[in-house]
């Protein structure tokens, strides 16, 4: 739901508060809230994030609640459900006073969305964030999908995005896996089977 009226520069969004919890986004300039995760969605975010540390990830380059800014036909922040940073980029958010990965900053390794039920959301997921994520130049992006009971995940090569989505009890395989001395196959039944 979008909630001003008036188009909303980076700064505007940076500074702007009203004293809720809600969370938000920001759309080609328009402040758009975020309803609550489903329990669903948080869990498999928080099996990943801990899929990943027990794969040797360091906490400090893992992310939930991280803002990036991305290209747009005007201001765009995405807020994803969880995020890899590269060791270049832990060092730039040390000094960051917000959680936000601008555009002076390198892109993350991976960026993983967990999609939420409805049109909008589909749309969000797998047509609008692939495109500026890919124009971020980040290297891994990770579509979560519980609706379609699969994991696609897209890998930039020569500055596109490559798809491969797996289903089941597939083994996931990625760049970022590959590089993890895996003592624990990731397939999409763990993922979405959290409980």
């Amino acid at each position: 739901m979008v909630i001003t009226p008036q188009i909303m520069s980076l700064e505007d969004y940076f500074n702007y508060e009203d004293d809720t919890e809600n969370c938000y986004e920001l759309e080609n300039g328009e402040l758009v809230i975020m309803p609550p995760e489903s329990d669903l969605n948080l869990r498999i975010a928080s099996f990943l994030f801990a899929y990943f540390v027990i794969q040797g990830v360091p906490c400090d380059r893992l992310r939930i609640g991280t803002e990036i800014v991305v290209t747009g036909s005007k201001a765009t922040v995405r807020l994803p459900d969880l995020i890899i940073l590269s060791e270049e980029l832990v060092i730039a958010l040390k000094s960051a006073t917000r959680s936000t990965i601008t555009m002076d900053m390198p892109p993350p390794q991976l960026v993983v969305e967990v999609v939420s039920p409805g049109k909008k959301n589909r749309d969000r997921d797998y047509r609008y964030k692939r495109s500026q994520y890919q124009a971020r130049g980040i290297s891994e992006y990770w579509i979560v999908d519980p609706i379609e009971e699969k994991v696609t995940v897209f890998n930039l090569v020569e500055g596109l995005y490559e798809e491969t989505a797996f289903k089941e009890n597939e083994a996931i395989a990625s760049p970022i896996l590959l590089q993890l001395n895996l003592t624990y196959q990731l397939t999409v039944t763990k993922i979405l089977r959290t409980d």
